[in-house]
């Protein structure tokens, strides 16, 4: 901690002993039927008497006038308080506190003569002492190591930060009423299973003491959904948590969200449908409009119907017509010649896999399905019956990455037993036996 900060905490903690000597509970009780700043401002009218607490981001000292910005979670509105008409005692509160206590006060609104919505302040309550100072208040917090690392001081900071958790919550509220208006039914699977299906990744691995067992947390919910459509639940759904002890990146973390969905009698063509239209409807739903501003200046338009292509066709319009007819060796030099860097001795199919991501993958703004990918990438999927060197899946991609894979699920067990031991090798124990037969 740095010299300035502890002396600015040891500060505080003088200011906390005074208001106790005050009789005031730094660290007061609820403060009832209040309004947020955005209800305030949505219900706006001269002279309406209101309650609103938030933390306070800004003093504006005037000498007898006063002018403080309190924060919560609808923004951010202009408190005004006039000194000399505070009762003894809270003026002697008033002059304790800081940036980044949370204050209740009541009062009427009015307009300032630069035009700005304030609240004339008549009675206000300390609701608790900040002991540490906020971030810089002009810079807020800047630093992503620390941003990351302490969210709650970048969502008082940072309204980008605040913006982009009320955009998440409004998203996850619109897909649940989305997909409940499709006749999809949300359901919860298990967080720990014995053994991690449903993908190809490394478990974190727990025990359970009372049953003696080792369990897993799980990397995807997808053989426990599979179960249910098999009980008769013919549409399910689950926005879940999962986990997945493997790299760390700006699009990998080892604990994530996921949605996943299955349809009883439909395929990957109307999965990739009904994406669209969520996606488009969710678009609507939080910007207004389908065209959508991305942070390096492009523009990101969801304007349907998106193209559908085939991964080899994909393949075909980066890496040449005669891609698929080349030698391992040819493969490799035009890859190199490409860009795209390949580890030694792979397959044909991991080294076109290699060049679909960095040449496809990675430029595709737009939307756009790729469909029909080899069979060798999606082992659990249908086998394309005009073409069994393919599977019917697609890969929705945009903003250069994939969002969303979807299958015609194979659902013949024989086959399907055979593909999970070829997937697993050696590691028999990794097969979930219940769900296979």
């Amino acid at each position: 901690m740095s010299e300035d900060k502890s002396t600015l905490m040891e500060i505080r903690r003088q200011k906390l002993e005074q208001l106790r000597q005050l009789g005031v509970d730094p660290f007061g009780g609820p403060f009832l039927h209040t309004e947020s700043s955005a209800e305030i401002r949505a219900r706006w009218e001269e002279g309406r008497k209101v309650k609103l607490a938030g933390r306070i981001v800004s003093h504006r000292d005037m000498g007898k006038s006063q002018f403080l910005h309190l924060q919560d979670r609808g923004g951010r509105l202009q408190i005004y308080v006039q000194k000399p008409s505070l009762s003894e005692k809270d003026r002697a509160v008033f002059d304790l506190l800081d940036l980044g206590d949370i204050l209740g006060v009541e009062g009427s609104l009015f307009t300032t003569k630069t035009g700005e919505p304030s609240v004339r302040v008549e009675n206000l309550v300390l609701l608790t002492k900040s002991l540490a100072p906020l971030p810089d208040k002009w810079h807020g917090l800047v630093d992503t190591e620390t941003r990351h690392r302490h969210r709650h001081l970048d969502l008082i900071s940072n309204e980008n930060s605040r913006r982009a958790l009320d955009l998440r919550v409004r998203l996850v509220r619109y897909l649940r009423d989305f997909l409940n208006q499709q006749g999809f039914t949300e359901v919860e699977t298990p967080m720990m299973q014995t053994v991690a299906g449903g993908a190809a990744a490394e478990p974190f691995k727990t025990r359970h003491h009372a049953l003696g067992m080792d369990l897993y947390l799980r990397i995807a919910p997808e053989l426990y959904l599979k179960r249910l459509l098999v009980g008769g639940l013919e549409k399910v759904f689950e926005i879940n948590r999962n986990f997945r002890n493997e790299g760390i990146s700006r699009r990998h973390n080892p604990e994530f969200t996921m949605l996943e969905a299955y349809w009883a009698y439909s395929d990957f063509t109307g999965m990739a449908q009904l994406v669209e239209e969520m996606i488009c409807g969710a678009a609507r739903e939080l910007t207004g409009g389908l065209k959508i501003p991305q942070s390096d200046g492009s523009e990101l338009d969801l304007t349907p119907p998106w193209p559908r292509k085939r991964y080899r066709d994909a393949v075909r319009e980066v890496a040449g017509a005669d891609w698929f007819e080349l030698s391992p060796a040819d493969m490799e030099k035009r890859a190199s010649h490409l860009g795209v860097e390949l580890e030694p001795k792979l397959a044909p199919a991991e080294i076109t896999q290699k060049v679909f991501e960095k040449k496809v993958e990675a430029l595709a703004v737009n939307p756009v399905f790729i469909t029909h990918l080899p069979a060798q990438l999606v082992p659990l999927a249908r086998l394309n019956r005009e073409d069994p060197t393919v599977v019917d899946v697609y890969e929705l991609i945009m903003g250069r990455q994939e969002v969303s894979p979807g299958y015609s699920e194979l659902n013949d067990p024989i086959l399907q037993a055979e593909r999970f031991r070829h997937q697993v090798g050696e590691h028999t124990q990794k097969v979930d036996t219940e769900f296979d037969s």
